[in-house]
């Protein structure tokens, strides 16, 4: 009897995780509630967008990082949108109030998610994409595969040369289906945990560890996150960069001084393979700087903007 309860401790233990995703809510309700936006029917699913700003002026799209949806733009949104641009913000499949398709979250699901979305808006001309973090990388894939669609490229700590993960993360992607179980075990505790630390931080966003609470009880969201370290942050793009310096697309990457998860060491890279890049460097601030320091982004996109 013993054998047989131990079993069914381990058969329990073993399933846990998935028991837990699946007893998960399809959309975060808060943020449902609070919806300002619109969603486009793309090929993998329904994409939640928002414009930003009135006029005519040049489009900028904002492509969010691994696991904060496009509300981490809260804070910048209104420079940008004074500095003349319309502003286009979106959710990343798998993430806020964009679909969960259970598929690999690679290159081809965000270039394309990206692609359709500007079709579905009518935009033929060429936008300015601005990336952060994961999203830099996404942009850069993007910009390299269509370099005609691209005006500008503005890269906010981004991905694609030197990563860092939390080291729970990197473990789980490693380790396939035993990963998987890892992070759906304790991947939610690791994020509630680092947004916590975030949101000890002067920041645009003051519900910031809510924010990420609820995304973790969100179905969906925990292998989005899991999947885009496998694929999408595996990625590096010398190549990619290099052919954007050869096509001679304007790049300004902004980077914070105490990143430790795209460390200033990806600076010195990015100078390597595109010498015309445009780098700043933010003092005092980490991989969060998109909310806690928007007032020095904005400051350094507007030197650049002067000196083009």
């Amino acid at each position: 009897m013993i054998g047989w309860l131990t079993l069914a401790g381990l058969g329990v233990a073993g399933a846990a995780p998935w028991l837990i995703e699946a007893r998960r809510g399809r959309a975060d309700p808060v943020a449902l509630a609070d919806a300002d936006g619109e969603f486009a029917i793309l090929g993998h699913g329904a994409t939640y967008f928002r414009w930003h700003g009135a006029g005519h002026g040049p489009v900028l799209v904002l492509v969010h990082g691994l696991s904060t949806p496009s509300w981490v733009f809260t804070g910048l949104i209104p420079g940008l949108t004074m500095l003349g641009f319309r502003v286009l913000s979106y959710d990343l499949y798998g993430r806020g109030l964009s679909a969960r398709p259970g598929i690999a979250q690679d290159r081809a699901l965000f270039v394309g998610q990206l692609s359709e979305l500007l079709e579905s808006q009518g935009l033929s001309e060429p936008v300015s994409l601005l990336g952060y973090s994961m999203g830099g990388a996404i942009a850069t894939a993007f910009a390299a595969a269509h370099p005609g669609r691209v005006e500008r490229l503005i890269l906010l700590a981004p991905a694609g040369m030197v990563y860092r993960p939390a080291p729970l993360l990197a473990r789980a992607a490693r380790s396939g289906l035993l990963g998987n179980w890892l992070w759906g075990l304790l991947g939610a505790r690791i994020l509630r945990q680092a947004a916590r630390a975030q949101a000890r931080q002067p920041t645009t966003i003051p519900d910031f560890e809510a924010r990420i609470r609820r995304e973790c009880a969100t179905r969906g969201y925990l292998p989005a996150i899991l999947s885009s370290e496998r694929h999408m942050l595996a990625e590096r793009l010398e190549a990619e960069h290099r052919a954007l310096a050869a096509a001679g697309l304007p790049v300004v990457a902004i980077w914070g001084e105490e990143d430790t998860t795209i460390p200033l060491a990806a600076m010195g890279l990015l100078a390597q393979w595109n010498r015309t890049a445009y780098q700043f460097v933010i003092p005092g601030a980490t991989h969060a700087l998109i909310h806690t320091h928007p007032k020095e982004i904005l400051q350094a996109l507007e030197e650049h903007l002067r000196e083009v």
